[in-house]
C-alpha cells in the first residue's frame, strides 16, 4: 500500500525549479531517507509533503488521497526537526502531550499515552522534568515521542540527529531503526549524513538539482552508484573517464580489468579504494604515497602516480606504507564499477 505518492511534484522559486517534476512513492511501513548536497531540493520536498510549501504543479497524495488544499495540521503527519522545537515553558510530559491535546484526547488517556511513549524512547519517568534540564540526546528523544504521540500516518524527519555529537548520533540511529521496525512506522527522512541514511533506511533517495539522481536500497546505491555525481557524493574519489573494450578499460592509470558484462565504449569508471592493490614499486602502476589518514578500521592512502590523477587506496594499519615511499598498484575487478 502506498502511504505517500509524489506525482511530478514541482516547486519554483523565482522561476527556477527547486523541485523538478519529482516522482516518489513511499510504501506503508517503509523508511526512506533522502540524501543530497545543499540546494538539491531535499528539504523543499519534505516541506511540500508536509503542506508547508505549496506545489506549483504536480500532486502529493497520502494513502491515495490528493492533499491539494489540505492544510499542514490536517495531514496527520509527525514532524521532527534537528533543532527539536520543544516548548521551553512546558515540561517533558506537556511537550509530548501537545499533539494529543490538539486532537482532543481525554486527559487521562493523554497521561497514559505519554508514559507509554517516554518508556518507548528510553526516558521512563521523565514527564515532570524541565526541558532545559535535558541533554541534547534526551531532547531529541522527547521530540521523537511528541512526533509519534498522535500515531501519524507518516513520520517526517528533517536532519533529525544533525546537532548531536557523532557517538550519540550513531547510537541513536540504531535505536531509531529498531523502534521504527517495532512500531511499523512509515518514515520520510531528510539528511546530508550518508552514514545516518544508510544505517536508518530501507531505501535511499539521492537528489541533485531538484531531481532524483538515484533511488534504491542502501546496498544497491552503495555497490552501484547511478553516475559520477552519486559516486562522488558518496565519498568515492577514484572516478575517471575510461574506454571499455570487453573486460578491459583504458584509464588515465593505464589498463584496468572490469567485470564481465560491463557497458562498452566511452564510460565513467569507479574504482573503490579497497580495489586498489598495493605491491612492489616495480610491479604495476608506480605511485608515491602522498598522504595517509587513519580511519579507525583502516588507513586511507593518497597515491600520486606520475602524470595521472591521484588514487585513494585502503589498507590495514599494519600494512600501510610510509608517506614518501613508492609502491606499485594493480586493480581488483570485483571493486570496479562501470557507471551508466
Amino acid at each position: 500500500m502506498r502511504a505517500l505518492e509524489l506525482d511530478r511534484a514541482t516547486v519554483r522559486f523565482g522561476g527556477r525549479a527547486v523541485l523538478d517534476a519529482v516522482d516518489l512513492v513511499v510504501a506503508e511501513h517503509e523508511v526512506v531517507c533522502v540524501l543530497g548536497p545543499s540546494g538539491s531540493g531535499k528539504s523543499t520536498l519534505l516541506r511540500a509533503v508536509a503542506g508547508l510549501q505549496p506545489l506549483d504543479s504536480g500532486r502529493v497524495a497520502l494513502d491515495g488521497r490528493d492533499q491539494a488544499g489540505v492544510p499542514a495540521h490536517r495531514r496527520e503527519l509527525g514532524l521532527m526537526f534537528q533543532d527539536h522545537q520543544l516548548f521551553p515553558q512546558r515540561d517533558v510530559g506537556g511537550n509530548v502531550a501537545f499533539g494529543l491535546r490538539m486532537h482532543g484526547m481525554p486527559r487521562d488517556r493523554q497521561g497514559e499515552r505519554v508514559r507509554e511513549l517516554l518508556e518507548l524512547v528510553g526516558l521512563p519517568g521523565a514527564a515532570g522534568r524541565a526541558v532545559a534540564s535535558l541533554s541534547g540526546g534526551e531532547q531529541q528523544r522527547v521530540a521523537l515521542a511528541r512526533a509519534l504521540a498522535p500515531r501519524p500516518r507518516l513520520l517526517m524527519l528533517d536532519e533529525p540527529l544533525g546537532q548531536l555529537d557523532r557517538s550519540l548520533r550513531e547510537r541513536l540511529v540504531v535505536e531509531l531503526r529498531e523502534l521504527f521496525g517495532r512500531l511499523g512506522t512509515t518514515v520520510l527522512a531528510v539528511t546530508h549524513d550518508q552514514g545516518e541514511a544508510f544505517a536508518l533506511a530501507d531505501r535511499v533517495v539521492v537528489m541533485r538539482d531538484g531531481r532524483i539522481a538515484q533511488s534504491g536500497s542502501p546496498l544497491e546505491v552503495w555497490q552501484r552508484p547511478a553516475d559520477a555525481f552519486v559516486a562522488r557524493f558518496l565519498g568515492f574519489d577514484n572516478v575517471v573517464e575510461a574506454t571499455v573494450t570487453g573486460e578491459v578499460a583504458v584509464t588515465p592509470w593505464g589498463k584496468a580489468p572490469v567485470p564481465a558484462g560491463s557497458g562498452q565504449g566511452a564510460r565513467t569508471l569507479l574504482v573503490r579504494p579497497a580495489g586498489v592493490r598495493l605491491g612492489d614499486a616495480d610491479d604495476g602502476l608506480r605511485c608515491t604515497v602522498a598522504a595517509r589518514t587513519f580511519r579507525g578500521t583502516h588507513v586511507a592512502l593518497h597515491l600520486q602516480p606520475e602524470g595521472a590523477p591521484r588514487l585513494e587506496a585502503a589498507c590495514a594499519l599494519r600494512d600501510a606504507p610510509e608517506v614518501g615511499s613508492t609502491v606499485g598498484v594493480s586493480f581488483d575487478p570485483a571493486e570496479i564499477v562501470v557507471l551508466d
